[in-house]
């Protein structure tokens, strides 16, 4: 089966109602503090329905595919918003599907009145994750870095070692012993968190977590390549904008074959981050086989092609380009952290070499 790669027409409603709503509603946050804000995330997340896109109706979702996911992605990395679409959306959300039999839980992350995240990577130097069962049930004792939305995710699914394995359990955000700090992270509408777990109480949800991890990486790496997508052609736009209104010797510096060749090969970047984040996407939504590759590949160029894009466009702006109130440092900022979130470059070079044969 060959997937279909482009958005349909119902998709792109959806992209329409979107942008307009994070343009009427969201500004980039400029401090690595600044909250999200409650109340629009309950209205993108209830009226717009961001987060069930393609959770299966029965759980309360819209039934819809990875397609529709991807748009989001694409205009929330236009808009730079800080909301926790990703964390619940993309990681949440996808641990729950490859899971299975958490409807429940599914349907409250559906209607945006839970927000959920990954807590995945151990903390350096600290003693590994571990859960051990008790009377009482499963406890947690370790502590993990970099989770994206750590320190306000009301639900947290953490991996942690059993008996030599790993497996994935789900912590509530009120629950004893679990420690939660904000980290001071480059992108400030990403929060990034420690957590730390100390005889916190879980509940099991898979006994292979990796397994489920494999999955849940795929879809994160995908989403984050239409994310990517999305700030590459909003900072291409703020390139084009400012180069036809800047005058300089009394022409538009969009004339000038420097800046005008500069333009178009952010031009030639955009439209292949577009094309790969598709694949990626349809992949997603049609051929769970091909992700892999389609996923590690998207990755690969779209990250490479927003830290140029998004590097280009400071110099573009000359000086104005480097000062705090324009956002170009914005989109390098976020550059610079998608394409490490999910996994290292090397990793995903090694994922395409292996299903190459190479």
């Amino acid at each position: 089966m060959i997937p279909r790669l482009t958005p349909d027409a119902d998709a792109e409603d959806l992209r329409a109602a979107v942008r307009d709503f994070l343009a009427r509603h969201t500004e980039p946050a400029r401090e690595p503090d600044q909250p999200w804000d409650p109340t629009v995330w309950k209205r993108l997340a209830g009226e717009l329905g961001v987060v069930a896109l393609d959770v299966p109706e029965a759980a309360g979702g819209a039934g819809a595919t990875f397609r529709e996911v991807g748009v989001v992605a694409e205009e929330l990395g236009r808009s730079l918003a800080r909301l926790p679409w990703f964390s619940t959306a993309v990681l949440g959300v996808g641990v729950l599907l490859h899971t299975g039999g958490n409807d429940e839980l599914l349907a409250e992350l559906a209607a945006g009145s839970t927000t959920a995240t990954l807590a995945e990577r151990e903390a350096p130097g600290g003693q590994a994750t571990r859960a051990e069962e008790d009377a009482g049930g499963w406890r947690l004792t370790g502590g993990k870095t970099l989770v994206v939305e750590g320190a306000t995710a009301d639900l947290l699914f953490a991996v942690a070692a059993v008996d030599g394995r790993s497996a994935l359990f789900v912590v509530d955000a009120e629950a004893d012993g679990l420690t939660r700090a904000p980290m001071r992270a480059l992108d400030p509408n990403r929060q990034l968190a420690d957590v730390v777990f100390d005889r916190t109480p879980a509940m099991l949800l898979a006994a292979d977590a990796q397994a489920v991890l494999d999955r849940v990486h795929d879809r994160a790496a995908a989403a984050l390549a239409c994310e990517q997508t999305g700030g590459a052609a909003a900072a291409l736009e703020l390139s084009a904008t400012y180069a036809a209104q800047r005058l300089q010797f009394g022409r538009p510096i969009g004339s000038f074959q420097a800046i005008k060749h500069r333009c178009a090969d952010m031009a030639v970047r955009v439209e292949a981050a577009r094309s790969a984040s598709l694949w990626a996407a349809a992949s997603a939504a049609d051929d769970p086989a091909e992700l892999p590759t389609a996923a590690a590949t998207a990755a690969l160029v779209c990250g490479d092609a927003y830290r140029w894009v998004a590097a280009e466009t400071v110099q573009v702006h000359g000086g104005i380009g480097f000062t705090w109130e324009h956002p170009a440092h914005l989109h390098v900022r976020r550059a610079a952290t998608t394409a490490v979130l999910v996994a290292e470059h090397a990793a995903h070079r090694e994922t395409v070499l292996a299903r190459l044969g190479i």
